[in-house]
């Protein structure tokens, strides 16, 4: 893949929007949408889609214990790595990367199922620009991918928009990685503002659901997901490049591409 990133200039945030229909995928906002932006974890939804299908059709058990290792070892987001557990069964690593963005259980998955079928599993369900490009690492070399992930607002609205319609591999496929993505409980960026419980959202609350997952990372910021409620159902893909100066202007541009989406779902 050829990867070019917006460089961050001071004063000058790049932000791409997207907005879609979840039940038909019809674009509803697009603001920049079509640029390749370093999106931090969200090429873990990749990942979760290629345990998923493994889980569905018996390449991996849920019950299989797997070893963490020192290789895996990686600080930031997470619980793993401050738990004594050395080997946790593949879905409980699966819902520790779904609820906390869990690195440590992300390498170890990572190792499982292979780099390059989770670049396949993206390929396959119609992803050009937006793909897990590594593992985690704590410091990231000149030889090393520019980034975690890369993604494109379009493509990742229209990756939750095919999950809400169950078409990515399965109905069941789909369904599996929703599930994990409901656990998600950074609400810090768009999602914040549909004012649901962050640690409990599996249940619908006040008639709205989310599904969501975030990226963070010094200089990006993104949100990307699937609301519910009484209007309808929208998949939504915000993207941020900045210096981290303009963190706070960003974050609160990011809280006001949620109001429009919980303006559109509230009915």
């Amino acid at each position: 893949m050829t990867i070019a990133l917006p460089v961050p200039r001071p004063g000058s945030p790049r932000v791409s929007v997207s907005l879609r229909d979840a039940g038909t995928g019809d674009v509803l906002v697009d603001q920049d949408a079509q640029l390749v932006h370093a999106t931090a974890s969200i090429g873990k939804i990749i990942l979760l889609a290629e345990v998923a299908v493994r889980f569905a059709d018996g390449r991996l058990s849920r019950d299989e214990l797997l070893q963490r290792t020192p290789e895996d070892t990686v600080a930031d987001s997470g619980l793993w790595q401050h738990l004594r557990s050395e080997a946790l069964p593949a879905g409980d690593l699966a819902v520790l990367v779904g609820a906390v963005s869990d690195n440590l259980a992300t390498n170890v998955l990572l190792r499982r199922v292979g780099l390059v079928s989770v670049t396949e599993r993206g390929r396959t369900t119609g992803l050009q620009h937006t793909a897990l490009l590594d593992r985690v690492r704590d410091v990231r070399r000149p030889s090393d991918p520019p980034a975690l992930s890369v993604g494109t607002a379009a493509e990742l609205s229209w990756l939750m928009s095919a999950l809400h319609r169950g078409q990515v591999r399965s109905k069941a496929v789909s369904r599996q990685v929703l599930d994990w993505l409901a656990l998600d409980t950074d609400t810090s960026m768009a999602a914040g503002a549909l004012g649901m419980d962050p640690l409990a959202h599996t249940e619908p609350d006040r008639g709205l659901t989310l599904a969501h997952k975030t990226g963070t990372m010094t200089g990006v910021r993104a949100d990307v997901g699937v609301a519910s409620g009484p209007g309808g159902a929208v998949a939504y893909a915000v993207l941020a490049t900045f210096d981290d100066g303009d963190r706070d202007p960003v974050l609160a541009a990011m809280f006001r591409v949620g109001e429009q989406v919980r303006e559109r779902i509230a009915g």
